[in-house]
């Protein structure tokens, strides 16, 4: 199989070399040249020569073509190295290049798909206390306390809305849209869409946001930043009567929005790690509702849309977290806020 090769590759090089040396035996023939003996003997020593030189040509890439007819087992057969010429040694490099990228490729989707049969797990085994609650209280007698009903229906929703995000988050390019976003209106609508989650816990917002605060961002993905920043806030807020502040100021052109709690802080050794996939820390056992991925998920959006977020925490005094939007020239007339 390999000689069949061979031959299919250098049939047209045979076949060139023959018309070259007839081609110069005719120009000898035209010339006067008319001795046969000479012309029969230079054809088939030009013959000789050539296939003697194809010959050792075959046994040096004899293992180069074997490696390319056999049946590969495994993806590590592209890094074995069989190359003898030049061609063969760049031919092996673009495959180990080829085998890195592929190699790149699978473990990042191996990552994805690891990480989204974990949190489908988390989130579904967390789901299950709100059903369950739900359940009790449709099944006691009585009027149906339809204020409890509807906390256990909030957690479902939000719950569902990180699932959603969390699913929509590989193709997030495909559905991002930049828009200039009022600050103050998108930042109110959250706080509340999330009053009775400040009604349970007895936590009240302070928005302290200038109305000419207009930044560069997707309104839809932000929405679900700045909602999982206020649900932290709050979740983590355990004495009544405290406090969510949300801010934005405007630092050389940019706005820094802040949400700044009242809760019981952050500890310093899970402060680092707060952003990474499925870190629910010391705070999270407390509470029991933790996925891990709210912050996760945050950090990937603002890297997303070009935002950067960070975390400043003290335990037991709060926790504030911000994100700096890029550069708008109206956001230098809004001021410092109110």
């Amino acid at each position: 199989m390999s000689f069949h090769l061979f031959v299919k590759e250098h049939v047209a090089y045979v076949i060139f070399q023959l018309i070259m040396v007839l081609f110069i035996m005719s120009l000898y023939w035209l010339d006067g040249f008319r001795n046969i003996d000479t012309a029969i003997y230079s054809v088939v020593i030009s013959t000789l020569l050539i296939f003697s030189f194809l010959f050792g040509r075959y046994v040096k890439r004899y293992s180069f073509y074997h490696k390319l007819l056999s049946r590969p087992t495994q993806m590590e057969a592209a890094l074995q190295r069989d190359g003898k010429s030049p061609e063969q040694y760049q031919v092996e490099a673009y495959l180990h290049g080829l085998y890195r990228l592929y190699q790149n490729e699978v473990e990042a989707l191996y990552a994805n798909q690891n990480r989204h049969l974990q949190f489908m797990n988390q989130w579904v085994h967390q789901m299950k206390t709100p059903l369950s609650v739900a359940e009790l209280l449709l099944q006691e007698d009585g009027e149906l306390d339809k204020k409890s009903m509807q906390e256990e229906i909030d957690r479902l929703k939000r719950g569902l809305d990180s699932v959603l995000i969390n699913a929509r988050l590989d193709t997030f390019e495909q559905d991002m849209q930049i828009e200039q976003v009022q600050l103050k209106t998108l930042v109110t609508e959250i706080v509340s869409e999330n009053k009775r989650l400040f009604i349970t816990h007895h936590v009240y917002p302070v928005i302290s946001i200038d109305e000419k605060f207009i930044v560069p961002t997707d309104a839809k993905w932000m929405r679900f930043v700045i909602g999982q920043f206020i649900t932290n806030a709050v979740k983590y807020t355990f004495e009544e009567g405290k406090k969510v502040h949300i801010q934005a100021t405007c630092q050389q052109g940019q706005v820094l929005l802040k949400v700044r709690d009242e809760g019981i802080g952050i500890p310093p050794t899970d402060l680092p790690r707060v952003m990474k996939a499925f870190f629910t820390g010391e705070n999270g056992r407390k509470t029991g509702e933790s996925t891990g991925m709210g912050l996760y998920l945050a950090n990937e959006i603002c890297e997303k849309l070009g935002h950067e977020l960070s975390i400043m925490s003290e335990q037991g005094k709060g926790t504030i977290v911000s994100v700096l939007f890029q550069h708008q020239p109206g956001a230098e007339r809004g001021g410092n806020g109110r």
